[in-house]
C-alpha cells in the first residue's frame, strides 16, 4: 500500500529557527502520533518506537531513521524502513523551509509504502488512519513552532 501526503503552514519562528527544531530527534520524535521511545545513533541516524495497531493487528514499530539531506536553513528530508506488525514500511518525509513576511513558510510531503500482512488486512482503513496521524504530526509541530 503507498500512501503520498503534503502541505503547508506558516510559523513565527525564523527559518533557522525551524530548521535546527526539525533536525532535533529529540525535540521532533516526541511529536510522532503514539511514541513510545528514541534511541539515538549519532546526529542523523536513529530508532524510533511507535505503538502501531489496527483491528486485532497490535504491537510496536521500530523503525530506522536518518536524516538524509539537511541544508540549513531550507531542507531538511528523513527517511526510515521498518518492521510493523505484520509487515514493514519504508517513509520519506521532507520540508522545506521559505522565509516569509513574518516567519517561516513549511512546504512538507511524504509518502509510505506499507506491505506484509498489516496492509492486506487493513484494506481501506490504513490511508485514512496514515492520514490522520501525520495530521497530528502537523498539527503538533506548528503548537511547538508557536
Amino acid at each position: 500500500m503507498h500512501i503520498q501526503f503534503g502541505g503547508n503552514f506558516t510559523v513565527s519562528k525564523s527559518p533557522e529557527e525551524v530548521f535546527d527544531f526539525l533536525t532535533d530527534a529529540d525535540r521532533f520524535c516526541p511529536l510522532l502520533p503514539d511514541y513510545k521511545s528514541m534511541q539515538r545513533e549519532d546526529d542523523t541516524h536513529f530508532n524510533v518506537t511507535m505503538r502501531v495497531g489496527i483491528s486485532h493487528i497490535r504491537g510496536d514499530a521500530v523503525v530506522k531513521m536518518t536524516l538524509s539531506e539537511a541544508e540549513r536553513p531550507r531542507r531538511a528530508v528523513y527517511q526510515g524502513k521498518g518492521d510493523v506488525v505484520g509487515g514493514n514500511a519504508t517513509l520519506t518525509a521532507g520540508f522545506d523551509l521559505e522565509k516569509v513576511d513574518g516567519g517561516t513558510r513549511v512546504n512538507w510531503k511524504g509518502e509510505s509504502q506499507i506491505v506484509g500482512r498489516l496492509a492486506s488486512l487493513a484494506g481501506g482503513m490504513l490511508e485514512p488512519l496514515a492520514k490522520k496521524n501525520v495530521q497530528k504530526l502537523i498539527d503538533g509541530l506548528q503548537t511547538a513552532l508557536t
